[in-house]
């Protein structure tokens, strides 16, 4: 099920940037797959804690090419395309790789790796796919406020998701005390 939900939300993360306008509150613009994005991280940090970090890496190779095909398929631009997968690999790695290491709490390890790995999808993604240096949606001056943008949903979504995480921790360490 930790696969399947990982790999259906980057599909879906792909999907909904497609379909729906990007949300823009006050100077930030943030495509609407990024609230799945946040989730992706999490989810796939499951993935890891089940199967490890060798098995996550072909995880993230296989969605990879789906997002890339999904992204395709969807009509964006070869640029897109290519600053998505260059954004993903680079974050899904770096957040694995920190996951792995921190020694701390499973909700803290997801939430500090999901910060770096989403300041980093932000920033390459917003940079080499949609500035004047990619497919030029966005002026010079609105990188800082789309990066930013980004940066706060997904930061939420990992806030989230760690005090979700830290909740059925409780729960469940609870349940094992009382037996």
């Amino acid at each position: 099920m930790r696969i399947v939900l990982y790999l259906v939300s980057i599909i879906l993360a792909n999907v909904i940037t497609a379909a729906f306008a990007p949300l823009k509150f006050w100077v930030f613009i943030v495509p609407m797959g990024t609230l799945l994005i946040g989730a992706t991280f999490i989810f796939r940090d499951l993935v890891q804690n089940k199967y490890g970090r060798k098995k996550t890496y072909l995880l993230i190779g296989i969605a990879l090419l789906l997002s890339a095909v999904v992204s395709f398929l969807l009509g964006d631009t070869l640029i897109i395309v290519f600053a998505s997968a260059i954004s993903f690999l680079l974050a899904e790695t770096t957040d694995t790789e920190i996951y792995s290491r921190l020694k701390l709490p499973m909700s803290l390890r997801v939430f500090y790796s999901g910060l770096v790995g989403g300041f980093l999808d932000s920033v390459v993604f917003v940079i080499i796919g949609l500035s004047p240096i990619g497919a030029n949606f966005l002026p010079w001056e609105a990188v800082p406020a789309a990066i930013i943008g980004q940066l706060v949903v997904k930061t939420v979504i990992q806030g989230l998701g760690a005090i979700v995480l830290h909740r059925v921790h409780d729960v469940l360490d609870k349940k094992v005390s009382m037996n």
